[in-house]
């Protein structure tokens, strides 16, 4: 991923500097592994431990050679402890190892601090989210279907839908999560023929996470299709947050806002223009996401026991996914943290027409009051119409037909008033403050 959307604490995790430390932190544990067991002089593996190490230019200039990897590192290290006196320790190291043994092994291992980052930075948002929520509780606005105005809400109510699809996100990537933290030291097909199965039960226990159940060559992706779907599921989320964002920053709406900072252009032609260019970012990226998932879903089906067709796919998807979910959170969080949030326009927008928001209680009151349905609708519906031609308000216009007069009297009053609209939109923040307890206990 581009420098431009990478944050410093997520770069780490991928770089190449990192990589090849989680390989030797594998092979390490494999040795020590090794050695409680009994296989190998303890004193040695100390040993190797303490003078392994590598450069990063070595391994590639070795690599230019021998077209591999994995043999470039084993190569480096192993000269580097040579040179440090430890030729007799420095054979235990990658014994009865196959290659995927280390990178999946690893792999495990900056996933999982990977998607630490990325659950650190939902659970700040899902907690943002619920605090809008509780904030804009009493916030009224315009409901819209199809983009047209339905009935009225709060824009806490939005914030609360938005909050429990991210505690639903954190579920997600808690268990996505575990389903990644695994490793295998099975061998070149999993049946561990050159490495007993306790090395990898000890190893995993020592790098702090579980062995696969069985493995081929390579742990089975469709955990890393998991992951990618999940990231994937997530950016839809945001992606859904943005565009609520975008689409109610239209100059003819004006209800909300995303921060635009002092000296900010929004248009090198036009100087008034204050364009939301975050949240259009993030419905940007959630394409992304949405393509990394399609790459899981390809990587999980190799030839046989394995072969590296998803090794190329990965190396790319991987840290890119887990880089731009992370960047994201963080861009959603910088949104709703400094949204302009205008409930006088939101007042304002609600009342265009007159009360023809409130046209589905008044057609209820109709029916209840014996009126048939059909005719009640086309009483309603006349007023409504012609309320939104601009031939006057719903109110005085529905106050003009004798039957509604006759049916309804002063009721209408109470009827076209947003608290009775939503008057049981309370047991929505009710759930709000139970989500904010679980959240809180994180």
């Amino acid at each position: 991923m581009i420098g431009r959307y990478t944050l410093p604490e997520m770069g780490e995790i991928w770089t190449e500097e990192a990589k090849f430390r989680s390989w030797l932190e594998v092979e390490i544990a494999v040795c020590r592994a090794r050695a409680r067991l009994g296989e190998i002089p303890e004193a040695e593996v100390e040993e190797l431990a303490e003078k392994a190490g590598f450069t990063v230019e070595r391994i590639d200039e070795v690599e230019r050679e021998t077209n591999h990897d994995v043999i470039a590192f084993v190569t480096t290290v192993n000269e580097e402890v040579a040179r440090k006196g430890g030729a007799d320790a420095a054979r235990h190291f990658h014994f009865g190892l196959t290659s995927s043994d280390v990178v999946d092994t690893a792999g495990a291992l900056r996933l999982r601090d990977a998607l630490g980052l990325v659950i650190e930075e939902a659970t700040a948002l899902a907690k943002l989210l619920v605090e809008m929520a509780l904030r804009h509780r009493e916030t009224v606005m315009v409901g819209r279907t199809h983009g047209v105005h339905a009935e009225p809400t709060v824009f806490g109510h939005k914030c609360a839908v938005w909050a429990f699809e991210m505690e639903r996100n954190l579920e997600r990537l808690e268990h996505a999560r575990r389903m990644a933290s695994v490793g295998k030291i099975s061998g070149a097909v999993g049946v561990y023929a050159n490495v007993d199965p306790k090395v990898e039960a000890l190893a995993c226990e020592e790098l702090g996470i579980e062995p696969a159940e069985a493995s081929t060559q390579v742990i089975q992706r469709d955990r890393h299709a998991e992951v990618l779907s999940v990231l994937a599921i997530m950016g839809s989320t945001l992606e859904k947050i943005a565009v609520e964002v975008r689409g109610a920053q239209r100059t003819e709406i004006r209800e909300l806002q995303e921060p635009f900072g002092r000296g900010q252009k929004g248009s090198s032609a036009m100087p008034h223009k204050r364009n939301p260019i975050l949240s259009e970012r993030l419905t940007g990226m959630a394409r992304l996401l949405r393509g990394y998932a399609a790459v899981g879903f390809e990587d999980n089906a190799l030839w046989q026991e394995r072969d590296i067709s998803h090794s190329s796919a990965e190396r790319v998807v991987l840290p890119d996914a887990t880089t731009v979910a992370h960047y994201m959170l963080r861009t959603a969080r910088r949104v709703l943290d400094g949204l302009t949030v205008d409930a006088e326009r939101m007042r304002e927008n609600l009342n265009i027409g007159g009360g023809i928001v409130y046209s589905g209680r008044v057609l209820l009151a109709l029916v209840e009051s014996g009126m048939s349905r059909d005719d009640a609708y086309a009483i309603v519906q006349d007023s409504a119409l012609r309320a939104w031609d601009g031939e006057g308000g719903f109110r005085e216009l529905l106050e003009a037909k004798p039957e509604v007069r006759e049916r309804l009297g002063g009721g209408l009053s109470d009827l076209l008033d947003p608290g009775y609209a939503l008057r049981n939109v309370g047991t929505v923040f009710e759930r709000v403050e139970e989500l904010k307890k679980r959240l809180e206990s994180v």
